[in-house]
């Protein structure tokens, strides 16, 4: 794994520090709001180009994303930022996941017409960052309980999950219901 240095990151949300990581995987970062004191609030966000930087309603990672930032700043904590587009099949193949689900397919459905799994994403990374901060307990702001269990199986334990859900609207509560429902996701507001 490649380290860059580390740098002055200004934002809306907050001043933090930037580090990025680069392995197999691809590039990726994390967002650092000291102190870090453990059990470290942390995020780990996988990339939404529609959501993140489109603004897109049809998804929950927008919303997340900034949630998390606001916290981690007002808190102290980390965000790592996992170049993971689409659940792991990228870009390109989530357009086509859209296209499937504007047919009527679910997000999962639409996946396995693509000839993908349900959710490709892996966080090793994550877990080798956290080692490299220093980070061994933390307190997960997810939904997601595979996030929790894989970073048990790198040695991080996760003393807390925080819930990190949002207000369905009408172009996302399907999706929701879907990550409900056959991905297990913990969410009650769906």
């Amino acid at each position: 794994m490649e380290i860059s240095r580390e740098a002055f990151l200004p934002t809306v949300y907050g001043n933090f520090r930037i580090r990025a990581f680069k392995d197999g995987d691809g590039e990726h970062v994390a967002i650092i709001k000291k102190p870090l004191n453990e059990p470290v609030l942390l995020r780990i966000h996988s990339e939404c180009f529609t959501g993140d930087v489109l603004g897109s309603l049809r998804c929950d990672c927008g919303y997340q994303l900034e949630i998390a930032l606001e916290r981690i700043s007002q808190e102290g904590g980390v965000l790592i930022y996992l170049r993971q587009e689409g659940r792991g099949i990228g870009l390109f193949n989530k357009i086509n996941a859209y296209s499937l689900q504007d047919e009527g397919f679910d997000t999962v459905q639409a996946n396995h017409q693509l000839g993908f799994e349900a959710d490709v994403r892996r966080y090793e990374i994550s877990g080798k960052i956290l080692k490299f901060l220093g980070i061994k307990r933390v307190r997960l702001m997810t939904n997601n309980p595979k996030k929790i269990a894989d970073l048990g199986e790198f040695g991080i334990e996760v003393v807390e999950r925080v819930a990190l859900e949002v207000e369905p609207n009408p172009h996302n509560i399907n999706y929701l219901r879907t990550k409900k429902l056959k991905l297990g996701h913990l969410l009650t507001k769906v």
